[in-house]
């Protein structure tokens, strides 16, 4: 186990995403993160991942996807036809968020989950 001094004190390291929010309090740090990398955060009270998104120089910190939530995830072989619809209505109900771009959390989300 690896520790890190944050402030005045070390802390274990519990992986990249928790060590985001501890160095700045329970807050993610943008200038810790990866750029368009999503990842899960399974402390978060109520969102299931977080990313820094980055594009045309500019950096934001979008968290997306309900925590716990049964997503259809990706397509699979065999697939039930319920699961088919429930990703149609996602994508469908979703398409204009998914279509801004890398900086809104329904593009994330769709990318990630559904």
């Amino acid at each position: 186990m690896v520790t890190h001094l944050v402030g005045a004190k070390h802390v274990e390291d519990k992986g990249y995403t928790e060590r985001w929010e501890m160095a700045r309090g329970g807050k993610a740090s943008k200038k810790d993160m990866p750029c368009n990398k999503p990842k899960r955060t399974p402390d978060h009270p109520k969102k299931s991942h977080i990313v820094k998104a980055c594009e045309n120089g500019k950096e934001k910190i979008i968290r997306f996807g309900e925590q716990g939530a049964k997503t259809a995830g990706k397509p699979k072989k065999g697939e039930s036809e319920a699961m088919k619809k429930k990703r149609a209505s996602f994508k469908a109900r979703h398409r204009k968020n998914i279509k801004k771009g890398k900086m809104s959390a329904a593009y994330w989300a769709d990318r990630t989950k559904w």
